[in-house]
């Protein structure tokens, strides 16, 4: 292993995951209690990629997009149902470089760190994307208003707007992996279009 690549268990989930955001799970499976212990044990992240197609959370190891985002455990409880819960936070975006299935059906994959994007000014034009974000977090309550903010950053901003948007996982999976920060506020401004076109129908 170098200092950018690491080998982690894989959280495969219908869900896409971006640097900077929460992560709320529940545990139920044997193989992701194991995931949990063995990542608090050696303080590890595990990698969050969204499942193709029509693939299921459970059960075998599903297929799932190549570029996903570390995760790490901030928090964890034994919840009123006697379930496992846990809170991640989304690090680093990451490329799968080759994966590997334990017998209890847990993927394993050996991944290569992608290169944070440096920060970049919100350009004037995109403004009102961030006044948007700073209305929907005000109006989504904890824990979104009690987290570290940046408006001035266009990475801050599209992301978070593309995770809280609505749109279909591949739409956010594009936006995760484009490395353009103002290209992704662009692409979210058309999405805002096609839902503004969609609300007056």
């Amino acid at each position: 292993m170098t200092n950018n690549t690491l080998k982690i268990p894989l959280f495969p989930l219908h869900v896409v995951l971006f640097p900077g955001s929460l992560l709320p799970l529940k545990i139920f499976e044997p193989r992701y209690l194991d995931m949990v212990s063995w990542c608090l044990r050696h303080d590890s992240g595990f990698g969050v990629c969204v499942i193709r197609n029509n693939g299921k959370e459970t059960g075998e190891a599903a297929d799932t997009y190549e570029v996903g985002t570390l995760a790490r455990i901030s928090d964890w409880n034994r919840r009123e149902d006697g379930l496992l819960g846990i809170q991640a936070s989304g690090e680093q975006r990451f490329s799968i470089l080759s994966r590997a299935v334990r017998p209890n059906h847990l993927a394993e994959v050996e991944i290569r760190l992608l290169p944070p994007e440096p920060r970049q000014s919100l350009p004037d034009e995109y403004r009102a994307l961030a006044d948007l974000l700073q209305q929907a977090l005000i109006q989504l309550g904890e824990p979104y208003t009690s987290m570290p903010t940046d408006f001035d950053d266009a990475t801050w901003v599209g992301y978070r707007l593309a995770e809280l948007l609505p749109m279909a996982f591949v739409q956010r999976q594009y936006l995760l992996e484009l490395d353009n920060p103002v290209l992704r506020l662009k692409n979210i401004e058309e999405v805002l279009k096609t839902l503004d076109m969609e609300s007056k129908h």
